[in-house]
């Protein structure tokens, strides 16, 4: 079970800002990411705490974060200090970005599965990269079963990559290729337990070079085996690629509603990276990022959708994460408080 943390002063102004800020249902081509005005009696109540007797929009048992939030700590106090504020900050799950931690000295999987299991904590998911030049590189291209010894020595359930299918180009024909290897990933990790993931930026939502018209994110789900090949939605470059792409090249509408892609198909998102951004269109994203709670995206809509469709509340894993976190514990502490203290609108 999630342990949540009390509500302070800080958390209530939090509250009281997301109550008055969110990302607009249903985006339009003019529309940009971030901000829609809410009544200000539903801010009201946020921060009185009546909106805080629904029950809690984050699952039980469902608050991870990737670790590439705090490799910082990671590669100089190392695992055993990082779980142990991972812990105490109520956390459940956490998501590998590479299995050293530098300075701290050498640690084995085998150690490594403890140490989180003496903390509470399930590792759920890990980054390896695509593909390399070098043959020897540890990508799924050139190591798929070393990649996937590691991970099942660590008893994950998902392994993926954060690498987008660029590696042949931005035409149809070549994310198409890309998506067979991707298969041939899956049906490789699926025969050991695990699903295999793509974890997206903002670019998967560009438009093919050879084909304007198609959306180069739409090819990946077509082309790939839904029983095979699973999503890990970014949030934030989700709505990042909705600020980028709303247009065509043509100077056509192209709108798009990330959560839609979700609704559409649940089951192919089993993981979710949460992270946030202030609306801000002067930056080429559409956003700044900031800490989960501190920004302009709806996550008691977004999370509250995908946990209200039949059978799918415990059925995702909600991760947050900052790609450059001012302070990596404060980070982790003030984003889990603030996904703890959500609640469903009664």
């Amino acid at each position: 079970m999630s342990r949540m943390s009390q509500t302070d002063p800080e958390l209530t102004h939090r509250l009281t800002r997301r109550g008055m800020l969110g990302v607009a249902a249903g985006a339009t081509a003019a529309a940009l990411l971030g901000a829609a005005a809410a009544p200000a009696t539903a801010a009201t109540e946020t921060a009185s705490g009546t909106a805080g007797r629904g029950r809690p929009v984050l699952p039980p048992g469902r608050l991870g974060i990737q670790l590439y939030s705090l490799r910082d700590k990671v590669s100089t106090l190392g695992f055993a200090p990082v779980f142990a504020e991972l812990e105490a900050y109520g956390y459940d799950e956490i998501e590998f970005a590479g299995y050293t931690q530098g300075s701290a000295g050498p640690i084995t999987l085998a150690q490594l599965k403890r140490l989180a299991s003496d903390h509470g904590l399930t590792p759920i998911g890990s980054h390896v990269g695509y593909y390399s030049n070098d043959p020897n590189a540890y990508t799924f291209a050139q190591n798929l079963t070393k990649v996937l010894d590691d991970a099942q020595a660590l008893g994950l359930q998902h392994i993926g990559t954060a690498s987008g299918p660029f590696r042949y180009g931005s035409t149809v024909d070549a994310w198409k290729r890309a998506a067979e290897e991707f298969n041939t990933y899956g049906a490789a990790a699926k025969a050991r337990g695990m699903k295999f993931y793509q974890h997206n930026h903002s670019d998967e939502f560009s438009f093919a070079t050879d084909d304007p018209k198609v959306r180069l994110y739409d090819v990946l789900l077509a082309e790939t085996d839904p029983d095979l090949v699973f999503l890990e939605m970014d949030i934030f470059w989700a709505y990042a690629g909705q600020f980028r792409f709303a247009v065509r090249p043509d100077g056509s509408p192209a709108p798009f509603e990330p959560l839609d892609y979700v609704l559409k198909q649940p089951h192919r998102y089993p993981l979710f990276h949460v992270k946030d951004g202030v609306s801000d269109p002067s930056n080429q994203f559409g956003y700044r990022m900031v800490d989960v709670g501190d920004g302009d995206i709806d996550y008691q809509r977004f999370i509250s959708a995908v946990s209200r469709l039949r059978g799918e509340r415990l059925a995702h894993h909600w991760q947050t994460e900052h790609d450059s976190p001012t302070e990596s514990f404060s980070f982790a502490r003030r984003s889990g408080e603030y996904l703890h203290s959500l609640r469903e609108k009664c």
